[in-house]
């Protein structure tokens, strides 16, 4: 009996993965799909890269001014 429960064990396990891993491969995007989706990355686009580092750049500098601030500023200011 403990052979019989093994064996259905393993199967059910084996299906699981496989039903799994075909859902996941139905979910994918395809090829064309990922081309698309590299196409639309600011990476992609000079003007766009340029903005995205702008707002990254001005983010730092804001982190940094709070950093060295021994205000509490999630309070608002002056309070």
């Amino acid at each position: 009996m403990s052979g019989m429960r093994t064996v259905l064990t393993s199967t059910a396990v084996v299906t699981c993965v496989g039903i799994g891993f075909g859902m996941w491969s139905l979910m994918s995007p395809g090829e064309e799909r990922k081309r698309e989706l590299l196409k639309n990355l600011p990476e992609s686009n000079p003007m766009r890269m340029e903005e995205s580092m702008k707002k990254t750049a001005m983010l730092m500098q804001v982190l940094k001014e709070a950093a060295e601030t021994s205000e509490n500023l999630a309070r608002g200011p002056g309070k």
